[in-house]
């Protein structure tokens, strides 16, 4: 699975988005300036069924509009300011479409595609999106990954050679995606929150010849620790942190 990602891969949370606002294409573009393996981003529909890239259900929190993302058009969604919230240098930023994003980066790195649908479970994003992987012939490049099964199914029936990773949510709630009813799926990869992985879950995924991808570390001792745990990847919103994490874990197992 991904033969060619590096391991352990730094999937860049959002982009590099401790530096530059979250799911735009300059935390895109400096993820990979600063040596991530591969960016995450999110990704759903306009009102006019549109595949744009943001994570909240509303624009409300990273934007200086309001309304529920799938009630805007994407002329609408273009209008509004997705840098200042971050940083006054980064006024004029706008919400990419999952097109614009795959012809600025889809060529030089992975994408993680987080479907999320997830308060319009039935709608149209994994074929939009399968689609567009398509027309840009990414699909060895691009994973589908969502904390919605009916998503990722439909994903997967579509175009069988996009590797698919189930999401599990934190704590009680996702205990189901990492047990065997999770397996139903036949993900590729299980990406679990940080606070749940252990020795045992990283090897009865890998026994089933799947991969672990942990989310949201950001804490150079948490990193190393996971590595001992031999995750195959972190996703991460500092990617040079990752990267003088990952060098001093294999300093140490390695001196030479």
């Amino acid at each position: 699975m991904y033969p060619s990602l590096p391991r352990p891969t730094i999937f860049a949370h959002r982009g590099a988005s401790a530096y530059a606002p979250e799911n735009t294409l300059a935390a895109f573009e400096l993820a990979l300036r600063q040596s991530a393996d591969a960016i995450e981003l999110d990704a759903k529909l306009s009102a006019d069924g549109q595949v744009v890239v943001i994570h909240d259900q509303t624009v409300d929190r990273t934007t200086n509009g309001q309304g529920k993302v799938n009630q805007l058009t994407l002329r609408q969604l273009k209008e509004l300011d997705a840098g200042s919230h971050f940083d006054a240098s980064f006024r004029g930023e706008q919400i990419p479409t999952l097109e614009e994003v795959f012809e600025a980066v889809g060529q030089r790195t992975w994408i993680n595609v987080e479907l999320t649908n997830y308060n319009a479970i039935f709608d149209d994003l994994p074929d939009e999106a399968v689609k567009l992987v398509r027309r840009h012939n990414l699909e060895k490049r691009v994973i589908f990954s969502s904390f919605n099964p009916r998503a990722l199914l439909r994903a997967r029936k579509l175009s069988p050679d996009i590797p698919i990773a189930l999401l599990a949510l934190p704590g009680p709630a996702g205990s189901w995606a990492r047990s065997w009813a999770g397996c139903l799926l036949a993900y590729r990869a299980l990406h679990p929150e940080v606070r749940d992985v252990t020795p045992e879950l990283v090897a009865s995924v890998h026994k089933r010849g799947c991969l672990v991808n942990v989310y949201t570390v950001n804490q150079v001792e948490v990193m190393q620790r996971l590595l001992t745990m031999q995750v195959d990847g972190i996703f991460t919103d500092d990617p040079v942190l990752a990267r003088q994490a990952f060098a001093g874990f294999r300093a140490d197992i390695d001196p030479g």
